[in-house]
């Protein structure tokens, strides 16, 4: 299984619905009926963001992921858990996103590499 970290920091917003910017690079929109969450590159933060929280790396698992598949994410965020790195995860129709925050981020993908997964990429920027 082979995980890219995707360049960039990115940042995990709540939103009000009016407030959603455009789309340049990754950009993943949740709407509930309690909530509007964005995850988007930190420099595309809306001024009127409820909340944010900042400073995350992004991973992306690479697909397409057949839906008949098991135990994908229970299997990385497993071996992520067993160091205490914290995760945020997103899925899409083809493929599953991780967000961990940039000061774990290297540790992350040593993990994720002696637990066998290839990693390329190391989406630390700063």
């Amino acid at each position: 299984m082979k995980i890219t970290v995707k360049s960039g920091t990115y940042a995990v917003c709540k939103l009000k619905r009016e407030c959603l910017p455009p789309a340049e690079g990754f950009l993943s929109v949740t709407v509930t009926g309690e909530e509007v969450s964005l995850v988007c590159r930190q420099e595309s933060i809306p001024e009127n963001a409820a909340e944010v929280q900042r400073d995350f790396a992004l991973m992306k698992v690479e697909g397409p992921l057949d839906f008949s598949l098991i135990g994908i994410l229970a299997g990385i965020s497993g071996v992520l858990a067993e160091e205490k790195i914290s995760i945020f995860c997103i899925s899409t129709y083809d493929t599953d996103y991780l967000l961990v925050r940039q000061k774990d981020a290297a540790r992350g993908i040593q993990t994720l590499r002696r637990h066998g997964y290839e990693v390329a990429g190391t989406g630390i920027d700063g």
